[in-house]
């Protein structure tokens, strides 16, 4: 319960979900486009593909900008820093 009124101690929590309802409403809309993926594996790729440009575009990326520079970054990065790629706020992309 005290997670569902959060929204009356904090001004800053909107009272409803309409941002996240909008980051989907293209994954819904292509939905009947993406049905034949190929296989259950390039569905599942497809959707972590699409997870990474909404949270970059939420957290005021560019989504193509950023995705550019981090396939061009990639292939010298060192395993261990690959969280430093993800589109954070805070992760600073040309």
């Amino acid at each position: 319960w005290p997670a569902l009124v959060c929204y009356l101690d904090d001004g800053r929590v909107p009272i409803d979900n309409n941002r996240a309802e909008n980051a989907v409403r293209g994954v819904a809309v292509g939905r009947k486009n993406w049905l034949f993926a190929g296989s259950l594996p390039a569905g599942q790729r497809s959707a972590m593909i699409m997870s990474l440009l909404e949270t970059a575009k939420a957290n005021g990326h560019e989504p193509w900008v950023w995705l550019r520079d981090v396939l061009s970054r990639l292939p010298s990065w060192p395993n261990s820093r690959l969280n430093e790629l993800l589109p954070w706020p805070d992760n600073p992309f040309s």
